[in-house]
This record gives C-alpha cells, sequence and structure tokens, in this order.
C-alpha cells in the first residue's frame, strides 16, 4: 500500500521503467487516481506483445517468400530453359541487395521511425515477389512438345517417325529464332534477377530493426522469451515455402490459360512444369498483410513494466547495476555508441578500422569460418536438394517439397532448439562449447558418408549414355530410325520397359504409331527399334531404387540436427571472444561474412558441379538451354562431395578452436601456483560484499 500512495501522491512523474519495475508498482493499479502515470495506451498498437506477434508473422511470411525460389528451382529452370549454375545465380542475387545495404543499418537504427520503416521494406519484399511473377504474364504459354502454342492436340503425332520423303526437314529451333525472341528471354530472366535483388533490399530492415525494437520496450526479463518465440515462428517459414511449393507445382504452369483440348501431360511427366508463380503471388499476398500494422506502431513506446508471471522471482528488488550488463548500456557501447556523433562520410572511414580489430580476435575468425563452411554446405543443400532427389531418385518435384518441408526442415528447428537447451541447462564455458561444436559437426559428417551411396545408376538412353561426354548427333542413334525424320532437339521421352532403354521421342524409336489417346496412358506401336512386341509407353523410365529416398531423407535431417545443434553454443564463442563493447558489432560482421562468403557463392559452386555431370543439354536459339539427362552416380559424387568437402572444414575449425582454448587454460592455470592462495585469501573477503548489495 505504501508504494502506491507514493507514486499517486507526490511524484507523478516519476514512476519511470527502472522505478516501477524495482518497487513492483507496475502490479498495482495506482495509476487509477492520476491519468498522467498511466503510461500505457489502451491501444494495442502499444503493446509489445502485439508486437511480437506481428513481428513473427512478418518474418514468418518473409522468408516465405525468399525461401520458395529454392522448392520451385527445377522447374524455373525447364520454363526459361536455365542451367543450374544460372538458376544458382538467381537464388544467390537475394543475398546481394541485403548484404549491400545491411553496414548501414546500424548507422541508420537509431535515426529512424523503425516500425515504418519495417514497414516499407516489407512492401518492397511483396512488390518484389510480384515482380517475380510477372515473367509468366509476359512470357508465351509453355510448349512441351514441337509444335505452337495453340495447337496442343499435335503433340502424338509431332514425335512420330514420318518418313524423309514424305515430309520436310524439320526446323530446329534455332531456325525458328529472332532478335526480339532473343531479348525476350534475356528481359525475362533480367526481371527475375532484379526482383532477387529488391527481394534482399526489402529485407534489410525487418529483422535487426524488429529485433532492437522488441529488446528496447520489452521488460527486461521478458526480452529473452519474446526473442526466442519470434526465432521459433520465423523458422517455419522455409518449411512453409517447401509445403506451398509441393502444392503449386502439382498445377499447371498455364492453369491461368489452358488450351482448348487440355494438355496430355501428367506430374510425372519429365516435361510437366508446375505453377511455380502462384506460390510467390500467395506468399507476396501474405507480406503485404503481416505489414499493414507496422504503420500504426509509435516510433517509440511505453517500456513494458510487467513481467510475464510463470517468469517473476521471488525477489522483486534487483540492483540497477546487475541488469546494467543485460540491458542498455550493451547496446549503447562499441560503434553503437559513437554513431549518433558520426556523419554518414565518419561512420564509412570509422567502420573499416572497427572491423579490423574485430578480425583480430582468434577465436572469432575460427568460428566464422567454421560457420562460413557450414552455411556454404546449407545454402547448397537448400538451393538443390529439391533437383538433386528428382533427378536422383525420378521423383515429382511436388513430392520432393513435401520430404524437404516434413523432413529436414522441422530437424534443423529441432536442432537449433536442442543446442540452446544444452547450453543453457549444463552452463557449458567455451572450451564444453566448442566440444559440443566439435562432436556436432563430427556426428554431422557421419552421417554424410552413406549419402555417397545411396543413389540410382542413370539408366540407359539410346544415343546418349553411352557416349556421356557428348553432345548426341543424329548419327550416334541406331541405323534403325535413319528413315525416320526426327528433329535433333525434340523432347518427348518415352520408355521400353521390357529393355528399360529410354528414346528421346517416338521417333528416336522407330515408332510409326500411336495408341488410343488416353492422356493418362500413352503408349507407341510399330517401333522398328524395340525388341519384343514393338510398342513404348510415353514418359521417363521408373526408378529402380526410388525406395532409397525415404533413407536418403532421414539421413539428411539426422545430419541437419546435428548442423543445427552447432548454431547456439557457436554463437556463445563469439560472444564470449570478444570484448564487450565489440559484442554488437561481431555478431553484425558474422551475418555480413557468412553472407558473403556462403549464401551467396554458395548455390553458384554448387550449380557448376551439378552442370559438370551432364550428359545431353537442350538447345534454344543456339544456345545452351537446360541439362535433360545427368549422369546420376556422377551427379551423386559431385554433389554429395561438396557437402563432405565444407563439412571436414567446419570441422578442422573447431578442432583448432578447441585447441586454443585449451591452451589459452593451461596459460591462466600455471599463473596461478602458490600466490594462488595469496589471492584467495584477498578475494575471499571482498566477496561477501556483492552479495550483501544483492540482497
Amino acid at each position: 500500500m505504501g508504494p502506491r500512495i507514493g507514486a499517486v501522491g507526490e511524484e507523478p512523474q516519476m514512476p519511470d521503467k527502472d522505478t516501477m519495475a524495482m518497487t513492483g508498482t507496475e502490479d498495482t493499479p495506482g495509476g487509477r487516481a492520476s491519468p498522467d502515470s498511466q503510461d500505457l495506451p489502451p491501444s494495442v498498437f502499444h503493446s509489445i506483445k502485439f508486437f511480437v506477434l506481428c513481428h513473427s508473422l512478418l518474418q514468418l511470411t518473409q522468408l516465405m517468400i525468399s525461401g520458395y525460389l529454392k522448392s520451385s528451382i527445377s522447374t524455373v529452370e525447364k520454363r526459361f530453359g536455365l542451367s543450374s549454375q544460372t538458376s544458382g545465380l538467381l537464388a544467390a542475387f537475394n543475398e546481394v541487395g541485403n548484404t549491400a545495404l545491411i553496414v548501414f543499418v546500424s548507422y541508420f537504427g537509431i535515426r529512424v521511425h523503425r516500425p515504418r520503416l519495417i514497414g516499407c521494406g516489407a512492401i518492397l519484399v511483396a512488390l518484389a515477389g510480384l515482380l517475380m511473377t510477372l515473367p509468366h504474364f509476359i512470357s508465351e504459354p509453355y510448349r512441351y512438345d514441337g509444335t505452337s502454342s495453340g495447337n496442343m492436340s499435335q503433340d502424338f503425332e509431332a514425335s512420330l517417325c514420318l518418313p524423309t520423303t514424305l515430309v520436310p526437314a524439320p526446323a530446329s529451333s534455332s531456325s525458328n529464332c529472332s532478335s526480339h525472341m532473343e531479348a525476350k528471354h534475356l528481359a525475362v530472366v533480367g526481371i527475375m534477377f532484379m526482383a532477387q535483388t529488391l527481394l534482399g533490399v526489402g529485407g534489410v530492415p525487418i529483422q535487426p530493426f524488429g529485433i532492437s525494437y522488441i529488446d528496447d520496450f520489452a521488460h527486461s526479463n521478458n526480452s529473452p522469451l519474446y526473442l526466442g518465440i519470434l526465432f521459433a515462428v520465423t523458422l517455419m517459414g522455409p518449411g512453409l515455402a517447401f509445403g506451398l511449393g509441393g502444392i503449386m507445382l502439382r498445377l499447371y504452369v498455364d492453369i491461368d490459360r489452358m488450351p482448348e483440348g487440355g494438355i496430355s501431360l501428367t506430374s510425372k511427366d519429365p516435361r510437366w512444369v508446375g505453377a511455380w508463380w502462384l506460390g510467390f503471388l500467395i506468399s507476396a499476398g501474405a507480406v503485404a498483410l503481416a505489414a499493414i500494422p507496422y504503420f500504426f506502431f509509435p516510433r517509440e513506446m511505453p517500456k513494458e513494466k510487467q513481467e510475464l508471471h510463470f517468469r517473476r522471482r521471488v525477489l522483486t528488488v534487483v540492483s540497477k547495476d546487475e541488469d546494467a550488463p543485460l540491458g542498455e548500456p550493451a547496446k549503447k557501447q562499441g560503434l553503437a555508441q559513437i554513431a549518433p556523433d558520426l556523419t554518414m562520410i565518419q561512420f564509412i572511414k570509422v567502420f573499416p578500422r572497427v572491423l579490423l580489430r574485430t578480425l583480430h580476435h582468434p577465436i572469432f575468425l575460427l568460428v566464422v569460418l567454421s560457420q562460413v563452411c557450414m552455411s556454404c554446405a546449407v545454402a547448397g543443400m537448400a538451393t538443390f536438394l529439391s533437383k538433386f532427389l528428382e533427378r536422383q531418385f525420378s521423383i515429382t518435384a511436388s513430392y520432393a517439397n513435401m520430404l524437404i518441408g516434413c523432413l529436414s526442415i522441422p530437424g534443423a528447428i529441432m536442432g537449433i532448439v536442442l543446442g540452446g537447451i544444452l547450453v543453457k541447462c549444463l552452463h557449458l564455458s567455451p572450451v564444453r562449447c566448442s566440444v559440443l561444436c566439435l562432436l556436432g559437426a563430427l556426428f554431422c559428417l557421419l552421417f554424410n558418408l552413406p549419402l555417397f551411396f545411396m543413389g540410382c545408376p542413370t539408366h540407359q538412353i539410346a544415343g546418349i549414355t553411352h557416349q556421356p561426354g557428348s553432345q548426341p548427333g543424329l548419327e550416334l542413334f541406331p541405323s534403325c530410325m535413319e528413315p525416320c525424320s526426327c528433329p535433333s532437339d525434340d523432347f518427348n521421352p518415352v520408355c521400353d520397359s521390357s529393355t528399360r532403354v529410354e528414346y528421346l521421342t517416338p521417333c528416336h524409336a522407330g515408332c510409326t504409331n500411336q495408341a488410343a489417346p488416353d492422356k493418362s496412358h500413352v503408349s507407341y506401336t510399330n517401333c522398328s527399334c524395340v525388341t519384343g512386341s514393338g510398342s513404348v509407353r510415353a514418359g521417363s523410365c521408373d526408378s529402380a531404387c526410388s525406395h532409397l529416398v525415404l533413407p536418403f531423407m532421414v539421413l539428411i535431417s539426422l545430419g541437419g540436427v546435428m548442423a543445427s545443434v552447432i548454431h547456439t553454443p557457436s554463437f556463445m564463442l563469439i560472444l564470449r571472444g570478444v570484448k564487450k563493447e565489440d559484442k554488437a558489432l561481431a555478431v553484425g560482421i558474422q551475418f555480413m561474412l557468412l553472407r558473403v562468403l556462403a549464401w551467396m557463392p554458395s548455390p553458384v559452386i554448387h550449380g557448376s558441379a551439378i552442370d559438370t555431370t551432364c550428359v545431353h543439354w537442350a538447345q534454344s536459339c543456339g544456345r545452351r538451354a537446360v541439362c535433360r539427362y545427368y549422369d546420376n552416380d556422377l551427379l551423386r559424387k559431385r554433389f554429395i562431395g561438396l557437402q563432405f568437402f565444407f563439412k571436414v572444414g567446419s570441422l578442422a575449425c573447431f578442432a583448432l578452436i578447441l585447441a586454443i582454448l585449451r591452451q589459452q587454460d593451461k596459460e591462466e592455470g600455471t599463473k596461478v601456483t602458490c600466490p594462488g592462495l595469496q589471492q584467495q585469501l584477498l578475494v575471499s573477503q571482498p566477496e561477501k560484499k556483492p552479495e550483501e548489495s544483492r540482497v
């Protein structure tokens, strides 16, 4: 009752966020007698809990739209004739715009209206998502055969074997090209690169400003809980992205402009292209809706006064000096402390010096290098795992995305949570944190080893697989199809089920007739290159080891759990390995280096490695377009080999970190020998004083 009377009667303006938190007046309705002491307005936009809810939803949708391209990477390649190197570069451009501007967040963060800037960034992300769908609407309808876009019913007849004397020589795709078509293709690809860049630029203010806003106005004891909720919800974004991709890719790409006679494809056909653009449309709408509340939040809201009930301590009177290292002074040190007094030019001049000072810490440098190696593996796996599963196990793109969204992403979330629990409950020291990181990297590497031997070899493809190093021409095909007029760039694969031999088209199999047209079961007869019944069925041959995809994904998920366990203890090594005034900047530099050295180059490196395993390229206007057949054994060795290489690098860095930390402990132990007893006598008496001050 005493504090309530004093707060109302004598000091109507004194119950600020510190005194209210220390005296416990936030738990009493003392503000009723004086309107001036009522800090919290009734509006929900002045509630930090509502901000945490809104920001969780925004970061969830932002990661969903940025991760959606990875779920449809192979579909985009087929639709626009891109190589894996180009698609990897497209995925990496998301980081280009982000990295170019993230350095200035610490400069502008204390000068701007953070919620509104977050809202503007989210609107830009939504516009980038809409821009990503533009190539679908400005391009012609997808042609999966050699006929015109409006004559899909001629798919069967166009691929049959017809004598060269009865039909003119088929025109290749290069003869149908023009400067206008080539310019249109470049414009479409340029639009997608621009959209990815804007996607990165729009995401710059969202996470840093949101985290700092929560930490500034949440109760000091509630802030870790709010940030934990934020990260937990955010991590669901990639899983939703792959789940959304699994649903959208079951729909035909031109679902908004289907031909009159329908289509003769199923999702299992290698020529199938799903509605990749529809996922961007849905994600962009979700981001735009999540951005609306940010334009109503104030620039500064009252500090949260009430600690959550289940987190309250018995002792409510806490020394203000003890709270200081965990609260605001830690945020105002280092570069953030001098940033308000610097102009933009001075800030740019100061930043390199502080950067070099931070990079002089050996533990910081090794931890960042280990995280770069692990992030390279994660970035390559996230970008091309869906395509790898499609090619290696002959499964559909939608099924591959469902597997990733249901197994890999939840495993990564579990690993991050498990790592945080271990660090918290076991009170791990830096040496033990390095041991945990070393064990996590080691087990991640061990789970990677069996993947070299789990896969399907490339089935025999007439005229291609027997000479995997060269582009096949008509002279490489069997002589049985020489009387036929087969276009070299046509693609309508058929399979001889008896011998498991695949042909590029019915024409290359020497087929002259087509069975009763059924869109789900199409077959061709009277095939001169096929022994026995002389008939083939439409579509690629089924894989003989598709059952291995589930064990493969289980090992991938277990490796992801082990790699994610490293996340929290490696952060603790950084925070405990640098000076207190450099902690905030060290984390910022860490994220910048991860983007520049891992998330930007890794998709391009993995895409280039995948391209080297291609045995048959499609040609478009005289240039190399999408790859149609890979050497599966070589693909598996190089893709998994890259993963193995980066994980070995991460393991080596953590081993060096452990050796350095143990050496430092030994050096500190040698200093405390005989004088240690005197120091204990001198230190034992003053130790009582802080305990008394705490009470």
